[in-house]
């Protein structure tokens, strides 16, 4: 067998969505939040199928049917859940001899930060009612998130030390033993590990979805803080020179875009939250890429738009998601071509 785990600009099926509901930390702000997830569907709908998880999928229904979204392009799950972090909790597709496989891993609240015993059964409840097919899925003992990890497609995967070697992740494996764990189960070559990078006010511990993405070419998009007075500014200036230091498969250096810095968000206590442009999600035909009504904006889709040259380039205003601690990638989990029947 020989297992790969692919890019995410590679041809997919659907994107899996989890709806905010009045149970999960979106209560004080669903108003906000709702239209965020409503554009998601209406945009991601043009291009692919949307797969979308609630509790109450009759409210849900009614909503997209009244925006006049295609239902054709939508397929609603009954499913309960802890909150709307799809990317985290959904399934990672790998191809398995070039046929998708499902692989359920286990999801512990971002290092047993938060409860996530509902989402964490999300893929089984939805692999039980053939939401997939007759594409197999396999339940894994290893703490991993979607977020938490960047392919080529080509056996390069991408991460930081902070979440993956995170104490409440996997404790039992060293870095040696994780790379293998990484390997024998997404038919990983090689990881490059990121040790510096973060961003205040998330709760993922640097997942690498916020921080450097991979993208066609031997690119690599990232964010790029420009403030010397910034508390992020050391950091990100020292992951950018990790990334120089990089080398591709074939032993050269990536080509490196760098990502505007938004200014300064804060919630209502003053605390900072995790506004980034590296959190956009690639689907057929086009990039979905954060937005947060800043100045900087268009120089970011303008970014994006050199890694992504040949796709619709297209922003989704996302300030309301910041306000939970993430973002547009955070929120969906693409399913490759071939997944759904």
């Amino acid at each position: 067998m020989l297992y790969r785990l692919p890019a995410e600009w590679e041809p997919q099926d659907a994107v899996l969505l989890a709806w905010p509901h009045e149970d999960s930390d979106w209560l004080p702000c669903l108003e906000e939040v709702e239209p965020v997830f409503l554009r998601l569907v209406r945009e991601i709908s043009r291009f692919e199928k949307v797969l979308v998880v609630a509790p109450d999928i009759e409210n849900v229904r009614q909503t997209l049917i009244s925006a006049e979204i295609d239902m054709e392009r939508v397929r609603l799950y009954r499913i309960p859940t802890n909150d709307t972090w799809a990317r985290d909790f959904g399934p990672i597709t790998i191809l398995n001899d070039n046929r998708p496989q499902l692989l359920d891993f286990t999801f512990n609240g971002w290092g047993l930060k938060f409860s996530a015993d509902l989402d964490n059964l999300v893929n089984r409840r939805l692999h039980s009612i053939e939401a997939f097919g007759a594409t197999p899925m396999t339940t894994c003992g290893l703490v991993l998130e979607g977020g938490s990890i960047e392919s080529d497609g080509r056996g390069t995967l991408l991460t930081t030390s902070q979440c993956l070697l995170s104490a409440n992740r996997n404790p039992h494996l060293d870095k040696t033993q994780l790379e293998q764990a990484l390997s024998r189960t997404l038919g990983v070559r090689r990881v490059l590990w990121l040790e510096s990078g973060y961003l205040a006010g998330d709760d993922t511990d640097s997942h690498i979805d916020t921080l450097a993405r991979l993208c066609p070419g031997d690119t690599i998009l990232y964010v790029q803080c420009d403030n010397p007075k910034d508390e992020h500014f050391a950091a990100l200036r020292t992951m950018a020179q990790e990334l120089r230091d990089l080398r591709t498969l074939e032993g050269k250096p990536f080509r490196l875009i760098p990502l505007p810095w938004p200014r300064a968000c804060h919630d209502e206590q003053g605390h900072r939250l995790p506004a980034t442009y590296a959190n956009f999600l690639v689907i057929n035909g086009a990039v979905l890429v954060p937005t947060y009504g800043d100045p900087q904006d268009a120089h970011a889709l303008s970014a994006v738009g050199q890694a992504f040259p040949d796709r619709a380039i297209i922003g989704v205003h996302c300030l309301p998601l910041i306000r939970q601690h993430g973002s547009l990638h955070c929120v969906t989990m693409q399913l490759p071509k071939g997944v759904l029947p």
